[in-house]
């Protein structure tokens, strides 16, 4: 397959961004995950044994779903970058770890 000289000469510059932007989405995932709430299945208030209200339960619901959402945008682009740069070394390189 030829490729454009201008290409096959910019590679290392291509790489080293699909990295930085994997490595940057990857923390980016980790903090979004961290600052979801966990998913109990007993709602009951231990302190006045009484459970939740359905308006208590669904105050933070917007918060929570935008956190969900970012979680799998993240996960997505992270994907797809890794994808890229596997087909990319594939291409220029003949091997993917170098």
């Amino acid at each position: 397959m030829d490729v454009p000289l201008w290409v096959a000469n910019s590679f290392p510059i291509i790489k080293f961004v699909l990295l930085c932007l994997i490595i940057l989405c990857c923390l980016g995932l980790i903090v979004v995950v961290l600052m979801q709430q966990s998913e109990g299945g007993d709602t009951t208030n231990s302190i006045t044994g009484i459970k939740d209200t359905y308006y208590s339960k669904n105050m933070g619901l917007n918060r929570d779903v935008r956190l969900k959402r970012a979680t799998i945008v993240l996960s997505v682009l992270i994907a797809v970058m890794v994808l890229a740069y596997v087909i990319l070394a594939r291409i220029f390189s003949g091997n993917i770890w170098s």
